[in-house]
Parts: C-alpha cells; structure tokens; sequence
C-alpha cells in the first residue's frame, strides 16, 4: 500500500510538471514588487530564469555576461555558481550576482529584497544630479523634482520616527 501511495505522489509530481524543487518567491527591488517568480529551492540563494532575470532587475544574459546599462558581469561558460541547467531550463544565481556587484539582500522565507546597485548610485553622486521623484503638494497636485531643472532647489525632508 505504501509503495502504491508513493508512486502515485510521484507521479503526479510527474504530471503537474514542477521542476524538482522548483517554488514562487516575491522579489522587491527598485521600489517594483515582482510575483510569482519560479526558483529553484534554495535556502542560501536565489535562482530564478533568465527572463525572470531581466523583469526582476534588468539585467539581461549576454555573450560578455549578465549586463545593465554600462555594468557587465562576466559569466564564464560553465560558472555554476552563475548558471546551472535544470530539467532543461536554464537557472541564474540572482544573489550570486548582488554579491559581485556589492548589492544588499535579504529574504525571509519566499520574500527576497534587493537594495539599489552600488555602481547605478554612483552615478548620481559623480553628476551632483540627483535622481527624479515625483510628490503631492497640499492640493494634490504632482510635482517632479525634474519640472524644476536648471534653478536652485532647497530639499528638506523630515520623519517622525
């Protein structure tokens, strides 16, 4: 009887055609909250595929590596701590890749959270351009940082915590 409830288990594991270890996690980053993202079980790393790759943080496989904007990681044919081959699918090392790059992370459970990239930022600081945000003045109506470009603009903040 046993054997008969395994087999069956195993074969519906078959037939519902999940990757061995294979889950939905939620990855936050850059302010976008991104569901339903396949990964392979994991507890220390975060594996997802390539096109959940590009629509988690925008980086795309490349022949020169996993590549952003002017930022390019190598990936060396081969790199299983970067890519491995499951079940015919290919799976990216996200959190291999925030470690390359000096990327804060943290995850809980099937939640994983990625700071900004360290190069991206120094962007901002080599320019003295600060990024674009948007706000509500007391009317509600939206206003942009950049709507004021090229004049002098007083930035004060505050927080109750």
């Amino acid at each position: 009887m046993f054997r008969i409830r395994l087999a069956s288990l195993l074969g519906m594991a078959i037939v519902m055609g999940v990757s061995a270890g294979a889950q939905a996690a939620t990855v936050l980053y850059a302010g976008r909250t991104v569901t339903d993202v396949e990964t392979l079980s994991d507890p220390t790393d975060l594996w997802v595929s390539t096109a959940d790759l590009t629509r988690i943080n925008g980086f795309e496989l490349k022949p020169e590596g996993a590549c952003l904007e002017e930022i390019c990681i190598p990936v060396k044919p081969g790199d299983s701590t970067m890519v491995v081959e499951r079940d015919g699918a290919s799976w990216f090392n996200v959190s291999e890749l925030a470690r390359k790059l000096g990327q804060a992370y943290v995850h809980e459970s099937e939640v994983w959270s990625f700071s900004e990239v360290p190069a991206l930022q120094q962007n901002y600081y080599q320019s003295a351009i600060a990024p674009d945000f948007e706000l509500q003045d007391r009317e509600g109506n939206t206003i942009r940082l950049s709507d004021f470009r090229g004049k002098k603009v007083l930035l004060i903040t505050w927080a109750s915590w």
